[in-house]
């Protein structure tokens, strides 16, 4: 080997920088040399001053910044060309040399595709394995390391990770070993509990029950009064006065003379009207009516408390089951997981309407029902409309109802809306108290007097309506063999909706029994 190619070989390694051009940094291509004594590729500097030329009308060393008055003459180095080639003669001799050093049997070095040279260093900033000549051209200013180093760094970390993974099925292991031991657990954890909340519910109905018999003395008591006021009450005194004041009254009524008629009338007015309240007495019936009101308004009561605390309690309970979301229904059996129980309120009546002795069914009729309805203050005057008793607020509630007749009105509204207006303040839909589902020829939505009328003719004569009261959608469907949607209506609900129904002449209204699916 000549002297000159020990040279050569001696500076590979450790300046082979000197021997890339600063403007494309890869090895210089038929250097060339200007002025300021820097060297480039002819190709690189030429373009570079014709750049200068367009732009700057001046010329400028790249690497230095010294400027030219003129456009500096390029002289071919051909020393530094003979340099840069016998460096990567000397480099590829040296490759050679250390393949056959290798015994046959260890591991071939990679080769970089572009240099030939071995991939001995890894770019920290690029994540890439590459040669020297690589790391000098195309990764300027950029972190490297030594690859046999790196992957002694990255042998530590798959020690690491063997160790995690080794933990985690050991863990596993053992959980599958305590399966039938978690199980049981599981088992008796459950049993505890539903043993638990049966006491707890047993001794609520204890307490109640306990309750109920004071309630029930009460009543007797009030019995007894009743019937000690009824027995101790002479009305002798009483029928003597009113057969002297109608003997009275008859005596005026054949008086012929105006003046005198007009003048003994007044007073005598005045004195019938005294014994007409004095005879009425209290009604030995109120004290029971007044006892049933109250019972029923804490039935009530205790009826909403439990619906939304065992609500709460099962979504609690569920949250450790599973985190994800409840998907909304689809089919007619997840719909019915929703289903409540209705009955029609007779109190709430129109005149003209007929409840069913179950409560489950409304009838038109042009013949006035002699109920006690008629006398109720709760009922709706001069609307043939009328209210279910349950008010709905849980977090999803579903019912059905079929539907006889031409037009009816399928609606929600709060409990004290108009029942007295002969306008439609006191109609389903025409107030802001209620929203309604209208189904004639065509299906139509309103609310507050407002209007949506619908592409959708019935087709079926069963309506489902589906109620997220706390997320404030309320969804109308037509039910058949699957789910037809219709509408939904989006708002936010202050207070409990109690389903009511409009019904036009000769049509019938049945609540669907959904307790039997």
């Amino acid at each position: 080997m000549s002297t000159r190619t020990v040279m050569a070989e001696s500076h590979v390694s450790v300046r082979t920088n000197h021997l890339c051009c600063p403007i494309c940094k890869r090895l210089l291509r038929d250097p060339a040399t200007i002025p300021c004594g820097h060297n480039f590729c002819t190709c690189c500097i030429q373009r570079c001053f014709d750049l200068d030329a367009r732009f700057n009308h001046s010329y400028r060393c790249p690497e230095c910044r010294r400027q030219f008055p003129s456009r500096p003459q390029l002289i071919r180095n051909t020393t530094l060309a003979e340099v840069v080639r016998e460096s990567v003669c000397a480099s590829k001799r040296r490759k050679t040399s250390e393949d056959s050093q290798q015994s046959p049997a260890g591991p071939r070095k990679a080769l970089c595709s572009t240099h030939n040279c071995p991939l001995d260093v890894y770019c920290y900033t690029d994540e890439l394995i590459i040669c020297q000549l690589c790391a000098t051209a195309q990764h300027g200013g950029h972190s490297f390391g030594v690859v046999i180093e790196e992957r002694r760094r990255k042998q530590e970390e798959i020690k690491t990770m063997q160790m995690k993974i080794r933990q985690i099925l050991q863990n596993l292991e053992g959980k599958e070993e305590n399966k039938g031991m978690v199980l049981k657990e599981i088992e008796e954890a459950a049993t505890q509990t539903e043993d638990d909340c049966e006491a707890a519910i047993v001794n609520v109905i204890d307490s109640l029950q306990r309750h109920f018999e004071s309630v029930r003395k009460m009543i007797r008591a009030q019995q007894e009064a009743a019937e000690a006021q009824v027995r101790l009450q002479t009305h002798q005194d009483k029928m003597a006065a009113m057969k002297k004041r109608e003997a009275e009254l008859a005596s005026l009524a054949q008086t012929e003379n105006n003046v005198d008629f007009l003048r003994k009338w007044s007073s005598l007015k005045l004195l019938c009207e005294t014994d007409l309240v004095s005879c009425v007495g209290e009604d030995p019936l109120l004290p029971f009516q007044s006892t049933k009101e109250a019972v029923e308004k804490l039935r009530k009561r205790l009826e909403e408390f439990c619906d939304e605390e065992f609500a709460s309690v099962t979504q609690t309970g569920s949250s450790g089951v599973a985190n994800n979301p409840v998907e909304e229904p689809k089919t007619r059996e997840e719909f019915l997981q929703y289903a409540c129980k209705l009955s029609l309120d007779c109190t709430t009546a129109h005149e003209n309407l007929i409840i069913s002795e179950g409560a489950k069914e409304v009838m038109q009729s042009n013949q006035k029902c002699n109920t006690p309805a008629l006398r109720s203050p709760q009922r709706f005057m001069h609307r043939q409309q009328v209210l279910c008793r349950e008010g709905l607020e849980a977090e999803r509630c579903y019912y059905e109802v079929e539907v006889k007749g031409d037009k009816v009105e399928i609606a929600l509204a709060y409990k004290g809306m108009d029942r007295k207006s002969r306008s439609k303040l006191s109609a389903f839909g025409g107030n802001v108290h209620s929203w309604s589902l209208d189904r004639s020829k065509y299906y139509s939505v309103s609310h507050n007097t407002h209007s949506v009328q619908l592409t959708a003719s019935p087709s079926h004569c069963r309506i489902g309506v589906y109620l997220k009261f706390k997320q404030g959608t309320l969804c109308f469907y037509e039910v058949s063999n699957s789910m037809k949607f219709l509408y939904k209506l989006e708002t936010k609900f202050t207070e409990p909706l109690y389903p009511g129904f409009w019904l036009g002449e000769k049509c019938c209204i049945r609540i669907c029994d959904l307790t039997a699916h």
